[in-house]
């Protein structure tokens, strides 16, 4: 196995720039750089100088070394922290290369601890998803699944599977002795109860999982100066569109990101949707409009109570908004309207309730464990489909050699999941959006 190295820290100025070296000459190279002839003290900080090839003092701080078996990847892992000029830091990755390491491919070190048995396949991608969190609550969804939970759980379902199969494999081994109905009957109801279900349970909120860390899209849609700009601004905390009596002054589409109950979600403020008449840069805006409304997850359309004539919408919207409440003079509200005010934010909190139970929001006492990918989500629904398909085929005694081969199949699909079996294919594209040096 080769050694290999990258950069720990993201690019950029800061205190501290960390380099990561794994492999069998990690803590040589270390040695050779600091001109150092004793060995590393494991899980002690040692402060030393580190030197290019000419001699020639390069930066001074700390080595780190964590050796074989116990460390992140398994290997021999040597951590260098360094100040964090990227100009230093590059010609100290730079030395490292020349005493022999390789650079690393995004997601390397990962990769070299499933492959090594440090963690399984959801663990190794839970990592990425911590990376990648955008809200504290995917975070703690995403250390649930680093911990292993997911893991845990995906074990349980094969254990079971491997029982229900080890039973009918017991039955083709005796085709002559009948096999008692009862058998049958266990064998529905353990597939049916502990296979089947759990795995739908999993399922029904692998939606709202997946949105925790891909995010939502919400389009707000309604005519010229209703407040659309006041409600994004609003929302957003910041002053990102320009507010304005002219209509028409949205012409693009704007984006920002945001979050509601802990679910990350990027609104999308359109222009106004009216007849533009001969002004072409407005009727694009109105295009991506009526295309972004189209797109997203859920539509917001916003009316002014003052103005009737801005109450009807021909287009679709899962959540309405009657905006300016302040200036309602003791009008009604409309049926089917929620009252806001983008000004003074009265009525928002109300939305966002509406917005994250929309969105698939619930308790925190039954968010319980999630799949949190589109991977994971797939495999579950495969081997439920191999798990069914089988539960078919044993109504007929006869075909249990096939009831068998689907079962098979469905431990296979949970199986890709920690990944256990042939899985480069898969080990390519997940560690493919990792990034170098984790």
């Amino acid at each position: 196995m080769s050694t290999i190295a990258a950069m720990a820290t993201p690019p950029g100025r800061g205190g501290v720039g960390i380099i990561r070296i794994s492999g069998p000459r990690a803590a040589a190279i270390a040695r050779q750089l600091s001109r150092r002839k004793m060995s590393w003290q494991p899980r002690h900080a040692h402060f030393c100088k580190w030197y290019d090839s000419d001699g020639e003092a390069l930066d001074a701080g700390l080595v780190l070394y964590f050796p074989t078996p116990d460390s992140y990847t398994g290997e021999d892992v040597i951590e260098l922290q360094a100040h964090g000029s990227p100009v230093l830091l590059h010609a100290l990755l730079d030395e490292v290369f020349e005493l022999g390491a390789h650079p690393a491919e995004p997601g390397a070190f990962t990769r070299r601890a499933v492959e090594n048995g440090k963690m399984d396949l959801s663990q190794a991608e839970a990592v990425a998803a911590c990376i990648n969190a955008a809200t504290v609550r995917a975070t703690r969804q995403a250390q649930k699944h680093l911990q292993g939970d997911f893991g845990r759980k995906i074990d349980e379902l094969m254990h079971e599977l491997t029982g229900a199969v080890a039973h009918v494999e017991a039955c083709l081994d005796f085709p002559e002795e009948d096999v008692p109905q009862l058998l049958f009957d266990r064998l529905r109801q353990q597939v049916q109860q502990g296979l089947i279900e759990p795995i739908d349970q999993l399922l029904r909120r692998a939606t709202f999982g997946e949105r925790l860390f891909n995010g939502a899209h919400i389009a707000i849609i309604g005519a010229p100066n209703v407040g659309k700009s006041s409600l994004l601004n609003r929302l957003s905390g910041r002053d990102r569109a320009i507010v304005s009596d002219v209509a028409g002054t949205t012409r693009d589409v704007l984006e920002i990101d945001f979050e509601v109950h802990g679910i990350p979600a990027r609104l999308v403020d359109t222009a106004g949707l009216r007849e533009s008449g001969e002004n072409a840069v407005e009727s694009e805006g109105i295009h991506r409009a009526r295309h972004a409304a189209k797109s997203a997850d859920v539509v917001v359309f916003v009316a002014d109570i003052t103005r009737p004539d801005t109450w009807h919408n021909e287009h679709h919207a899962d959540v309405r908004l009657m905006n300016k409440i302040d200036l309602k003079d003791n009008k009604p509200i409309p049926a089917g309207f929620l009252p806001v005010c983008s000004l003074t934010g009265e009525g928002l909190e109300s939305f966002a309730d509406r917005l994250a139970k929309m969105l698939g929001d619930m308790p925190a006492q039954e968010e319980g464990l999630l799949v949190t990918c589109e991977r994971h989500r797939l495999a579950l629904q495969q081997a439920r489909k191999s798990l069914l398909h089988g539960l078919t085929l044993l109504e007929d005694e006869g075909r249990l050699e096939l009831v068998a081969l689907e079962w098979r199949r469905a431990w296979s699909s949970l199986g890709e999941i920690p990944g256990i079996g042939d899985i480069d294919y898969i080990l390519d594209r997940v560690f493919s959006e990792f990034c170098i040096g984790k």
